[in-house]
Order: structure tokens, then sequence, then C-alpha cells
């Protein structure tokens, strides 16, 4: 109940104030250029490509509908997670913080990588330039950073960094540092996400897939257990909040937020482990369908 009491307070009003210490916070919408402006960019680069396409396109309109489906729900639940007030709750709830981030790197980025945009973005450039960028995907560096393994390094390093205590309360600090948590998790996420669904094809690919991500619930899960059983606040920051006005102390601030890491987090990724797994398990040696 503190945990749905907490969630209505902030999500439903588009300015509610929280109190600690004999301060108030107004959680508003993030009106910051640094998170619009990349948002628009992406979705007008995405429309003007995705126009482009679909002129020249008669029998791919199927593929393009369902791509741009999957894109624009990413675009709209990433947009949600950084501009609604859920992310200027997370400056004193790490409740709050915790769930923008797994909205982010659980939610958000496995359906922009779901959608295969890179043909779309590239057609809203000219050919010259759309020739240049087309390269990219045949570059060696680009090929070892999807790859299945590497990405899940790759991801759990950054996750685990992020909340190592003295780099986690930069962020609270420092907006630069908070820019750059975020951005660390978009772009390992959707490294991870891009090399689990077009990565290695056929059955050994489905099977590596199964096998990473269900390392990556054990790693994710295993750190946000020690979060839920900690007996005293890991972060500064939000150890010196008070947060009783609302119901939840610092300690179990922080114990909501691990037990959201470790139990839905967890089985979010077991439950991917085991599509991939099944996936693997029924495939007859032949190869999935390459990137585009």
């Amino acid at each position: 109940m503190r945990a749905l009491w907490l969630a209505f307070l902030v999500l439903t009003s588009a300015a509610p104030a929280l109190a600690h210490d004999g301060e108030r916070h107004d959680i508003g919408w993030t009106t910051s250029p640094v998170v619009i402006v990349p948002l628009l960019l992406a979705a007008g680069l995405y429309a003007i490509g995705l126009s482009r396409l679909w002129r020249r396109s008669d029998l791919g309109r199927k593929r393009l509908r369902r791509d741009s489906t999957l894109f624009a729900l990413g675009w709209l639940t990433l947009a949600g997670a950084l501009v609604s007030p859920l992310h200027e709750a997370g400056e004193v709830s790490f409740t709050m913080h915790m769930i923008e981030h797994e909205i982010i790197m659980l939610v958000s980025a496995l359906l922009l990588a779901a959608s295969s945009p890179g043909a779309i973005f590239l057609w809203a450039f000219p050919s010259s330039v759309r020739q240049s960028l087309g390269r990219i995907g045949q570059w060696g560096l680009w090929r070892l950073l999807t790859d299945s393994i590497v990405a899940t390094v790759i991801q759990s390093v950054v996750i685990v960094a992020w909340h190592v205590p003295w780099l986690f309360d930069l962020t609270l600090r420092s907006e630069a540092w908070h820019i750059a948590q975020h951005l660390s998790f978009i772009g390992s996420a959707l490294l991870f996400w891009w090399a689990m669904i077009h990565g290695r094809p056929g059955r050994a690919g489905n099977l590596v897939a199964a096998m990473c991500l269900f390392a990556t619930s054990m790693i994710g899960g295993g750190l946000g257990a020690l979060m839920a059983f900690a007996a005293s606040p890991w972060y500064p920051a939000y150890a010196a909040l008070d947060l009783g006005p609302i119901g939840l102390t610092p300690t179990e601030d922080q114990q909501l937020a691990g037990l959201i890491m470790w139990v839905p987090g967890g089985l979010y990724h077991l439950a991917a482990a085991l599509w991939f797994l099944l996936r693997g398990l029924k495939e007859d040696g032949g190869s999935r369908a390459p990137a585009r």
C-alpha cells in the first residue's frame, strides 16, 4: 500500500510537492532542452524516414506499420520516463528513480531495438549521407559491440557501476552526471536488446541469448536483493531525506526500490530467457532473419 500511495502521489499530479527537513520539492514535468530536443529530433528524423520509405514501398508496408508501431511505443515510454513527473520524483525517491530506470532499460529499449529503426532513420538523410552512415553496420567495432556476450557484459558493468554509492550520489548532485547515467543506461540497454534480437542467428544464437538473459537476471536480481535486504541506506543523498510525510523512510524507500529491481526486473529477464530458450529448442538449424 505504501508503494501504491507513493506512485499515486507522484504520477497523478503535474506538480505535487514532497517535503523533507522542512523543505518543499516541487515535482513537475521536465522541460530541459537537453532532454526534449533529442527526443523531438529522433521523432522528427524517424517520421521523415518513414514517410520516404512508405512512398517507395508497396509490399513492405505491413512490416513498416509493425516496426513504426513498436518504435512509437518505445519512444512514448522513453519520453514518459524522462519527461513526466516520474523523472523529477527520482530526485527525492530512490523507488521512483528505480522505476524510471526499469522502464527505460526493460520496456523502452526493448521496443526500440525490436522496431529495427536503422533503415528508417537512414532514409531521413540525403543519399550521400545515407550511404556513409549505412557503412557503420559493417564496422568491426559495431559487430563487436552487438555481440550477445559483449553487449551483456557492457550492460552488466553499467548497471553495477552506477549503483556504487559514491558514483550514484554524483548523479543526484550534478545534472551532467545524471545525463551521463541516463545515456549509458539507454545506450547499453539498446545494445543489449539489439544483440538479443538481431544478434547471432539460428539455434545457437537463441540459446546464447537465453544464457545472456539468464545471467542478466541473476546480476540485476542479485543487486536488487542486496538493496532490498540492506538495513540502512546506501546513498547519502537519499539517506539525508525524510520521506515520512508520504509513508516511506529512506531505508524503506531503498528496500522497495531493490525489491522492484529484484522481482519484476529479474522475472522480466527470466521470461525473455525462456522465450529464447524455447525458440532455440524449436529451431531446425536455420538462421534468424538478418537485422536491417
